[in-house]
């Protein structure tokens, strides 16, 4: 299940991200706030754990956008501020449940797992992307191309779906890199190339669509016209 950790404090952030991750949780970080309600939109995660205050912003704002987000995720929490009328606030706002700081992991592990529990059991219209022939299902993570099945890992998935929702558009290997991997890693890596060519050969079934090398600049998912 993806969750979205919003916090600008980063050794939390880095924590809680850790944390999370090894309780089997895929962990997306955000430490802007103006960045939060795109990130999310674009993300899609099921769950978000959300700091109160970044310096003088108060995320609460935030709330009534991020609820009205189609697929709207679950929004947990987190404050300094332990008083009533601060959390009746935060939970009229929208947010789903509340954990006042400093907390014990143990705790929000609990919470979350709570949340999780609620969005298993609310129906959701699945999100997808079609693209000429090929279509992918972010929901069960499903591809599939003119109707049959695409065998992806995670990480050929990821960068699948990142060409796929900047279709026709150049991406670069440093923009890659960043989305696909988190990392700002020397983009003279070959890495991004291996990859691509795993995924034009899971393609090549289809002659229209496929990934276009554009020397000097990046790489671009098109279809022939």
């Amino acid at each position: 299940m993806k969750i979205l950790i919003a916090d600008d404090e980063a050794p939390l952030l880095r924590f809680l991200s850790r944390g999370l991750s090894a309780e089997g949780f895929e962990c997306i970080e955000e430490s802007a706030l103006h960045n939060l309600v795109t990130r999310i939109r674009h993300e899609a995660p099921a769950i978000i754990v959300l700091d109160r205050m970044f310096g003088d912003e108060d995320s609460v704002e935030l709330l009534p956008a991020i609820k009205s987000l189609p697929h709207a995720p679950m929004v947990l929490l987190l404050t300094a501020v332990d008083e009533v009328r601060e959390r009746v606030n935060g939970l009229k706002q929208g947010a789903d449940d509340y954990l006042c700081k400093p907390f014990d992991f143990d705790e929000l592990l609990a919470r979350i797992t709570a949340l999780s529990r609620r969005v298993t059991n609310t129906p959701v219209t699945q999100l997808g992307l079609t693209i000429g022939p090929l279509n992918i299902d972010d929901e069960s993570r499903i591809a599939t191309l003119s109707g049959e099945e695409i065998s992806l890992t995670k990480l050929e998935y990821d960068m699948l779906y990142y060409f796929a929702e900047n279709a026709e558009k150049v991406l670069s290997r440093e923009r890659i890199l960043s989305r696909v991997w988190r990392s700002h890693s020397d983009p003279l890596t070959n890495v991004v190339d291996v990859y691509i060519s795993r995924l034009r050969q899971k393609l090549h079934s289809s002659d229209a669509i496929f990934i276009e090398t554009l020397r000097g600049n990046g790489y671009r998912l098109t279809t022939r016209k």
